[in-house]
């Protein structure tokens, strides 16, 4: 904030402001901006539980996580009333999401029939394998030409098409009509906007895009996907583009932010393409990338969309407004960056809080050779291989925990390196610099590694919100609020900061040649068999478990540094 906590005179007269829900996979936010300045005047966060029934599986409470978006509105109004600013000085309200998470529910009782599947999760890896057999030459791009996606655990239709199988609340609601399937962000919507009493359905084309079952040339469903993989189009949100009047706010008065209630939600994007929004990439070849729970490099490739042949997705960037021409990215996706931080910490116990990573990593200013995989979902761009698992390599009796973080961190940097060349390759004109936004830029030495192995400059923009800031233009530009103006020549210059590559050439391409190397071994390492009790369910995880392999290369840690205490 500008000068801390200014005057409450000065607050008074702020003029047009506009709020956004930020839902992401670890936490919600709700942050309220000045339209003029796009400073940020104040914001709430609640973390969010994800829960693990199975091994692979990841899911999350619906009902949570809009609890979450209630309580961080609830709060922020309570700070906004603090600094004595106005609450009916919000204009709108813009929400972006977790992109993908898929979610069912009865449209007459307003009620989840089932957890949401995080995008995460790999419960669908029979599936997906069993729809890629079918096509011909066993192609996993079989969809491409429609999807700009592979098929792949990844995206919502085999998530839908594994709950309509597998949950008979949801197989009864979709055979009785009262079924409504969305991602995040129409949940929200529905529930902000009045839910089971007249709540709008609704998604916008960024998220429709994440789908499988959206035609990205046509910007609509396609009645061919959606019966290749026999999804009646009924229970679809309607998709709108990611800048207009959805409908109003509708929240209980005896509520905080019962005030907010008449206010247009009028702003919607996905994470990622709210993002890229938020760090002005308007511009055909302007890029960015996003440190969250996953990491995910998106290159603004304008009105026509490019498709790759490195590996990575085309995917729907924005479209601000209803007669707004589309704009197209290629996206390089990773399952794993900041959740590695978590796995450190929840699982392993080797850092207490996710600020330990950076100070136990700089402490020895090395992995000492150690090099780590994190391919808990399998890889993620370039790749596109689900059988693929974590791993740590290179141990030696020396290696110790401080080693394993610094590898952590590297493996973080090595991956968005497997996207950049992919991009670089594909667009043929190499970045010259990379814009980064997201929770983990807060770590220096992730920055300066980040610059070390791409060997171009980091820039980090001094407010990292920029996810929640891209919905917030979005939804103050659109028609009928226009409190936001998106001309160039109106855009606030953003102040950042810039870590430049600090080590030679050769050493950097040495440590990802051992990257590589590493990444190969990770390969092949589950099956999809029958179970050999003869049950017609395959497993997905039917060779050794991940956690049997991380145990054993941390006891072969433990041992070393007992073994070197005998000495």
């Amino acid at each position: 904030m500008r000068g801390g906590m200014a005057a409450s005179s000065e607050r008074i007269v702020l003029g047009p402001l506009v709020a956004a829900v930020d839902q992401g996979t670890s936490s919600t936010r709700f942050l309220v901006f000045n339209a003029k300045t796009a400073e940020l005047l104040s914001h709430h966060q609640v973390e969010i539980k994800q829960s693990f029934p199975k091994e692979g599986w990841v899911e999350e409470d619906p009902k949570e996580i809009l609890q979450s978006v209630y309580e961080c509105m609830d709060r922020t109004c309570e700070k906004l009333t603090q600094l004595n600013i106005d609450i009916s000085n919000i204009k709108a309200i813009g929400v972006t999401n977790q992109r993908e998470t898929t979610l069912v529910w009865d449209k007459e009782t307003g009620e989840p029939l089932y957890n949401a599947i995080v995008w995460l999760d790999l419960r669908t890896q029979s599936t997906v394998e069993r729809l890629i057999n079918k096509t011909p030459g066993r192609n996993k791009n079989h969809l491409k030409h429609k999807t700009g996606l592979p098929i792949s655990t990844y995206f919502s239709a085999v998530k839908l098409r594994w709950l309509m199988d597998n949950v008979p609340e949801v197989h009864k609601a979709v055979l009785s009509h009262r079924a409504m399937f969305g991602t995040v962000d129409s949940w929200i919507i529905w529930c902000l906007t009045g839910g089971k009493k007249g709540g709008v359905h609704c998604t916008d084309v960024t998220n429709a895009s994440r789908t499988m079952l959206f035609n990205i040339h046509t910007l609509a469903w396609d009645p061919d996907l959606c019966k290749y993989f026999d999804i009646p189009m009924e229970i679809l949100p309607s998709v709108r583009s990611s800048s207009e009047i959805y409908g109003l706010m509708k929240i209980c008065s005896s509520l905080k932010s019962g005030s907010l209630t008449g206010i247009p939600i009028s702003g919607c994007l996905g994470d990622q393409s709210a993002a890229l929004v938020g760090q002005m990439c308007f511009q055909d070849g302007q890029a960015k990338n996003t440190y969250g729970t996953g990491c995910f490099l998106l290159r603004n490739t304008g009105t026509k969309p490019v498709m790759s042949d490195h590996g990575l997705l085309t995917t729907v960037a924005y479209k601000l407004g209803r007669d707004k021409p589309a704009f197209y990215a290629l996206e390089g996706s990773v399952a794993i960056a900041g959740a590695v931080v978590r796995w450190l910490k929840d699982n392993l116990g080797i850092i207490h809080a996710d600020t330990d990573l950076e100070k136990l990593a700089a402490a020895v200013g090395t992995s000492y050779g150690c090099y780590f995989v994190p391919a808990f979902s399998g890889l993620y761009a370039p790749y596109w291989e689900p059988s693929a698992r974590g791993i740590i390599c290179g141990l030696t009796q020396f290696t110790n925990r401080s080693h394993l973080a610094f590898a952590a961190l590297e493996a973080v940097c090595f991956q968005v390196r497997e996207l950049m060349d992919a991009m670089n390759q594909d667009s043929g004109i190499p970045l010259s610099q990379l814009q980064v936004d997201g929770g983990m830029t807060s770590n220096r030495l992730l920055m300066q590694l980040q610059a070390d192995i791409l060997c171009i400059p980091v820039v980090k923009p001094s407010m990292p919100e920029t996810t929640a800031l891209g919905a917030a233009m979005a939804a103050g530009a659109a028609e009928g609020v226009s409190v936001w103006s998106l001309s160039p020549e109106d855009l606030t210059e953003v102040t950042s900061e810039k870590f430049d590559p600090q080590i030679n050439p050769e050493e950097s391409e040495f440590r990802y040649a051992r990257w590589k190397k590493a990444v190969q071994k990770s390969m092949n390492w589950e099956t999809t068999e029958p179970l050999s009790n003869g049950s017609e369910e395959p497993s997905i995880f039917c060779s050794v478990p991940l956690g049997f392999y991380i145990l054993g290369s941390m006891f072969m840690l433990i041992g070393a540094k007992y073994i070197a205490g005998l000495k």
